[in-house]
């Protein structure tokens, strides 16, 4: 496309800009600064912070063509619209070609569990011989692509540079996890869903939305007709039923407790080595034999597969699929290293999840149950106590510590959670600030037959502490603390063994 081309879609005229400007290619759209190529269009938006033009300057140094914003760039060709975000999603759209509907996306949005329904779907979707794209919290995955994202929905921009990539490297059909804040800032505008599907809703993000019913709505907005084809719908809670009774597109709903849902399951056996269950549906029955950890993971493979039913897909050869994933990062996801304890990462990071995981892991186990836990900065602190409470509540050890402040105080951060966990009278509480230290303690404490499990950040890998970064990644840390305490232990073992003569 060249500048004049987007100029025209746009209806905004070139301002600042010569022929040559209009004339000039437009590879790429970038919505930071720091990503910018030579011949890229530079979108400056306002965020919470700052302005995008604040660094207009580095965009043109970087080689910017142009940029899009609200108001005129000192520096660059600029084409003025009213709110560039609002346009973004639509803009992407066009520009990248992603629109309508190759490859198919099936969005999963919610609370808990958008992270496993999408890995369950990714699973099932390669079981029934397609190509599958995965758009994940945990991963972002295709042919030839693989990396770790920052956002659990990508901005417009990497999100409708990633399904270009998927058409043009042969993925038929996509799982996207779908956020609210996505929803709510527009970064999903241009995606025609062939599927939406939504696993719960509990209090969560209410710093950004105000409250239960804006956060719903916000859910609620994709399941109208004009987004998605089907409206994929797990009935297990009040909004999920509301949910399923008002969508304006098709509706298919699923349970694990109501046989009046459309696809339900029953005889649910969950283990520490995975589920059982069976599947029933308008085409037919089903064993299902999950090897994922956690009772949770029936109603997220349950609402992954009613999602693929509802496309066509052959029930039996689907949930084959999903009994071939062994784990899921950071989600409920096992370490296995030799220790005689079991050990555990999870991403559990508000009461509802704490709830769904922990009676779990205690039914478990006929030891200890210690839980590494914290709270993350920037983020609705009065969740802070509650989740204190809740892991002192089920838990007989509960270490508090970092998880990533951002501009906040730790120390602040963790006296919340700290005044939680003692509020519940139960476990025996320690404050260890550092989490690498913490979690070392947490294996050193662990004994036969205890259950570990280090919550709050699943597969992020990195830690923000205000502008520093720190690379950490829980599960690696943790399995290289049960490897370090193991090989100690057997160093001590043949310290202590008395010599043959």
């Amino acid at each position: 496309m060249t500048v004049a081309e987007v100029s025209t879609y746009l209806n905004s005229a070139v301002l600042g800009g010569t022929r040559a400007d209009h004339g000039a290619l437009a590879r790429d759209i970038r919505d930071d600064s720091r990503t910018v190529r030579p011949g890229d269009i530079y979108v400056a938006m306002r965020g919470n912070n700052w302005h995008g033009l604040e660094f207009e300057v580095q965009a043109a140094g970087a080689g910017a063509v142009a940029v899009i914003s609200d108001r005129p760039s000192s520096v660059l060709p600029t084409m003025v619209v009213h709110d560039p975000r609002q346009i973004m999603g639509h803009l992407c759209a066009w520009f990248y070609g992603t629109s309508p509907s190759t490859p198919r996306v099936f969005g999963v949005t919610g609370t808990n569990g958008k992270t496993s329904t999408a890995h369950f779907v990714d699973a099932g979707l390669a079981a029934t011989g397609e190509t599958p794209g995965l758009i994940s919290g945990a991963r972002i995955r295709g042919p030839g692509l693989q990396w770790v994202p920052v956002r659990t929905t990508p901005e417009a921009a990497a999100l409708h540079q990633t399904l270009a990539h998927f058409r043009r490297s042969g993925v038929t059909a996509c799982a996207m996890e779908v956020s609210s804040h996505a929803i709510d800032q527009q970064r999903i505008d241009g995606i025609r869903y062939r599927a939406m599907a939504f696993t719960n809703l509990a209090p969560d993000h209410l710093d950004y939305h105000g409250s239960m019913e804006n956060y719903y709505a916000t859910k609620a907005s994709m399941f109208d007709a004009e987004r998605t084809d089907l409206a994929v719908v797990n009935i297990a809670d009040e909004y999920g039923r509301r949910l399923a009774a008002t969508a304006g597109a098709e509706v298919w709903t699923c349970s694990s407790h109501d046989n009046a849902a459309d696809i339900y399951a029953d005889r649910i056996i969950c283990d520490e080595t995975g589920s059982r269950f069976d599947v029933h549906s308008p085409v037919g029955r089903a064993e299902v034999r999950l090897h994922t950890m956690g009772a949770f993971q029936v109603d997220n493979a349950l609402l992954a597969l009613t999602a693929l039913i509802a496309d066509g897909a052959d029930l039996a050869t689907t949930a084959d699929g999903m009994s071939s994933l062994t784990a899921i990062a950071g989600r409920c996801q096992p370490i296995h290293a030799g220790q005689p304890f079991t050990a555990i990462v999870d991403y559990m990071h508000n009461t509802a999840g704490q709830q769904a995981l922990l009676p779990y892991l205690r039914s478990l186990t006929s030891g200890r149950l210690i839980v590494v836990a914290g709270a993350t900065g920037g983020r609705d602190p009065n969740k802070r106590r509650p989740l204190g409470k809740y892991a002192a509540t089920y838990a007989d050890i509960v270490i508090v510590t970092d998880e990533s402040p951002e501009d906040e105080d730790p120390a602040a951060i963790r006296s919340q959670v700290l005044l939680g966990a003692h509020q519940a009278r139960h476990a025996q509480v320690v404050e260890v600030p550092d989490r690498r230290t913490a979690i070392d303690y947490a294996v050193e404490l662990a004994r036969p037959d205890d259950v570990l499990v280090v919550a709050g950040r699943g597969s992020d890998p990195i830690q923000r502490y205000g502008a520093r970064t720190v690379d950490f990644d829980d599960h690696l840390h943790l399995r290289h603390a049960i490897a370090s305490s193991l090989h100690a232990h057997a160093i001590g073992d043949n310290m202590t063994r008395p010599c043959r003569a």
